[in-house]
């Protein structure tokens, strides 16, 4: 006896499959769930397909379903094996839509309880914000190859081997966690042995230096020339020289950073891992009024793609284009630790707080409270005007005689 609706009202109390023939059943569960079944058999064995819960498929729907999965049989195809290489192929095309960045995040959290070092976990989340993920974190992470992870990784390769190194390897498990997920394939593009150490110099062939710096007497004429330029990667440079900066804080700057005067960093972007106070002179604060902004992007420094920074290669392609592949925009901290220990009567500690170096034992640095933020604020106007002055024809910058502690 086939089905039918006043039938099944009847039978919602009656536990077990009830016909409705050519292989499809009513199942009545203990709790009263009902749901559709088509029963088939292949090579001698007995297979249950499930057409879906009573309360969304109806009779009808559930007798179309069944005869679809007949005509599958009668072309040979096994209707569950169908339905499994459909679910196959979704989670593949899901897979891809995963962006690198999103493999590494989901990697971040799935270590970071692991990690007992806060300034550890900073650091790999800095490291890939920095360098990875201007070029890697939108794309997707199954569509990662070599010659992208050589993007990421020559542009700091020779000039901070030991940051690239490990750039290279937070790449790597980033990867390998991905093809554990199935987001990607086994074969890893950031592997060093037998891959790309056949490409790129050993961080012992690298010759290790500091940061090419721009003598501080030549800062005002750089810094007019500089100014003639347009775009936001010469803003980018110039807010970077006057904030005395490290480049990868600059990149990531937020207008919800910006407050009253100062430029608040988070402690994730800080190299220290604490959160670190800039205060901006009023050259800057003018810089940033003029700057552009577009909607749904909160950068301050935006980049090309949408809702992106700049990347970490403008700042040296200001310089190159300026004539200047001489000297590196990191460089421009230390021409600002020479101007400071040389032209003026801040002292030292003013001048490492600016810098947003960690000096002196730990037990000294938690006694020191202050930030000496008023301090700081003197003296980066004293830089913006310095760095704002052109030199006189044959005029020469005096040091001033340093106070005695």
């Amino acid at each position: 006896m086939r089905l039918t609706a006043k039938r099944i009202a009847r039978l919602r109390k009656r536990i077990g499959r009830h016909p409705d023939g050519h292989g499809l059943y009513l199942q009545i569960a203990s709790a009263g769930a009902a749901s559709w079944l088509f029963r088939y058999e292949v090579a001698g064995r007995e297979r249950m397909l499930g057409l879906g819960p009573l309360h969304t498929v109806s009779l009808k729907e559930a007798r179309e379903r069944a005869k679809a999965a007949r005509l599958q049989l009668l072309d040979g195809v096994d209707p569950i094996e169908a339905r499994k290489a459909v679910k196959a192929t979704r989670a593949l095309e899901a897979a891809k839509a995963v962006t690198f960045q999103e493999a590494a995040e989901g990697y971040l959290v799935a270590h970071e309880t692991k990690w007992r070092s806060v300034k550890h976990r900073e650091q790999w989340r800095t490291t890939l914000a920095t360098y990875a993920y201007p070029i890697l974190g939108r794309l997707p992470v199954a569509a990662i190859d070599s010659g992208l992870v050589l993007r990421a990784l020559e542009q700091i390769w020779r000039t901070v081997p030991e940051t690239a190194a490990r750039l290279r390897g937070r790449i790597e498990k980033v990867l390998d966690y991905a093809a554990v997920r199935n987001l990607r394939g086994s074969e890893n593009p950031a592997r060093w042995k037998g891959h790309l150490e056949h490409i790129l110099p050993r961080r012992s062939a690298v010759a290790i230096k500091h940061h090419a710096a721009l003598p501080y007497p030549e800062v005002p004429e750089f810094m007019a020339e500089l100014r003639r330029r347009d775009g936001v990667a010469a803003r980018a440079l110039e807010f970077a020289i006057l904030t005395a900066a490290r480049t990868g804080e600059v990149m990531h700057a937020t207008w919800d950073e910006v407050k009253d005067g100062s430029w608040e960093i988070p402690a994730e972007r800080m190299k220290a891992a604490k959160p670190h106070r800039v205060p901006l002179s009023l050259q800057v604060v003018a810089l940033l009024k003029a700057l552009p902004r577009a909607d749904g992007n909160p950068h301050v420094f935006i980049g090309q793609a949408p809702g992106s920074p700049i990347s970490p290669s403008v700042l040296r392609k200001v310089l190159e284009r300026m004539g200047r592949d001489d000297i590196t925009a990191h460089g421009f901290r230390s021409t600002f630790a020479d101007w400071v220990s040389e032209c003026t009567n801040f002292p030292d500690r003013v001048r490492e707080a600016a810098l947003a170096h960690v000096t002196g034992s730990k037990s000294s640095r938690s006694y020191a409270r202050s930030d000496l933020f008023g301090e700081r604020t003197r003296l980066m106007e004293a830089w913006s005007a310095f760095c704002s002055t052109p030199l006189a024809e044959g005029a020469a910058v005096l040091p001033m005689r340093k106070a005695r502690p």
